[in-house]
């Protein structure tokens, strides 16, 4: 077959995260398909090397009905069999099949937009939908919201899970190589005592010296970061006296703080001013310590498409803390402390027992290993390909 697959959105984060390890994994199967990479040679530059069955389409145009008219220009002259599109958009037209992935309907779920303008976003994207051969949701939740949404039937859905990112593993072996391995980290040998020193030298360079709670993510508004903060300043209350964590801080990683003013105002609001810091965007070798380091992760989300931060933290031995809504109970399953993320009580409550409970939190440890068994970029990429021929045919 000849599958074109739009590359374009390949530095993103979630959707980014996505392409890049489908196409990798595709390229790792051999010649059966020939692929032609819809974007521009910058955007495959972070595919490189490609095996010779992979070739780059420049499609990169300005304008909504331009970009349409170009693509059904490409696919004719290509003879493309089948085009997949990684991420929820209009498609005006398209001279051949296609199948695209759904990774969340937040826009949808969290817009002030309304009126006609979001009556017609909503009916293209339904005609959109229906048209498709095939849908790839990342979750059953997701799933779930097309259906709802879009009134799209479940037998035209396909739900095909996400998984760690290759690139957030290759730190890790890299850092492993320089510094030893996880096993090392638990505990023994030379290679734990560097593993460890590394870990004190990031912690000067961003001045964390106390143990702290940690957030992984953007800043939206489904992310529900004001509950978080207060429900950290809770549970501030009620350790104060505590031996370990009278100094507990919490350490938000994504976003700047200077572009949120309503966190801002949360902070200053539950006095938290010198507990709470906003360290933006931190290299995956830097993050992969932050994780590593924390106490709890805590991710309070009150929608997810599929919600990879989780099995992140999971992967490097932290216990989680997450809501017991949307799709995270599928991706961390009884690998973490589930709680009602509109109840800032039970945040807190879940995060000091995960602090406070060493039985539970051993236990969460050996679960979330297993947890992260069950999600390979390897077993989706076969279900992809077994879609791309039934989609094909």
């Amino acid at each position: 077959m000849r599958i074109a697959i739009d590359i374009r959105r390949i530095e993103d984060f979630g959707v980014g995260t996505y392409i890049r390890n489908l196409v990798q994994k595709l390229a790792a199967r051999g010649s059966q398909n020939d692929y032609f990479l819809l974007g521009d040679q910058k955007s495959a530059e972070n595919l490189l090397p490609l095996p010779g069955n992979f070739r780059v389409l420049h499609w990169n145009g300005s304008g909504r009905l331009w970009r349409a008219m170009q693509l059904h220009q490409l696919i004719r002259s290509s003879w493309i069999d089948l085009l997949h599109i990684p991420y929820l958009q209009p498609v005006l037209l398209s001279p051949c099949p296609y199948l695209m992935t759904v990774h969340d309907l937040a826009d949808f779920l969290y817009t002030s937009q309304t009126g006609w303008r979001q009556r017609l976003r909503v009916q293209m994207t339904r005609r959109t939908m229906m048209n498709a051969r095939r849908i790839l949701a990342v979750s059953s939740a997701t799933q779930r919201d097309i259906e709802n949404l879009f009134a799209v039937p479940g037998e035209k859905i396909s739900v095909i899970a996400n998984a760690l990112d290759e690139r957030f593993l290759l730190a890790g072996r890299l850092s492993g190589n320089l510094s030893g391995t996880i096993s090392d980290d638990m505990g023994n040998g030379t290679g734990g005592q560097a593993r460890r020193e590394e870990i004190r030298l990031v912690q000067e360079r961003y001045g964390v010296q106390d143990p702290f709670l940690l957030y992984v993510g953007s800043a939206r508004p489904q992310k529900n970061l004001p509950r978080l903060i207060e429900a950290f300043a809770v549970v501030k209350g009620e350790l104060l006296a505590h031996p370990t964590y009278q100094n507990l801080k919490l350490l938000i990683i994504g976003d700047e703080l200077s572009e949120h003013p309503e966190l801002r105002h949360t902070v200053l609001r539950t006095r938290m001013q010198t507990n709470v810091r906003f360290l933006g965007f931190l290299p995956q070798e830097i993050l992969r310590i932050f994780y590593q380091s924390a106490e709890v992760f805590v991710f309070p989300s009150l929608h997810e498409g599929f919600g990879l931060p989780p099995l992140e933290a999971m992967s490097m031995g932290t216990p989680v803390v997450t809501s017991n809504v949307s799709s995270l109970p599928e991706v961390v399953g009884d690998a973490a402390v589930t709680v009602h993320p509109e109840n800032v009580f039970d945040i807190a409550r879940g995060i000091q027992r995960a602090l406070t409970d060493e039985a539970l939190r051993a236990q969460l440890r050996a679960r979330g290993h297993q947890q992260i068994q069950r999600f390979s970029w390897d077993r989706s990429v076969d279900q992809v390909l077994e879609i791309y021929a039934g989609a094909a045919a």
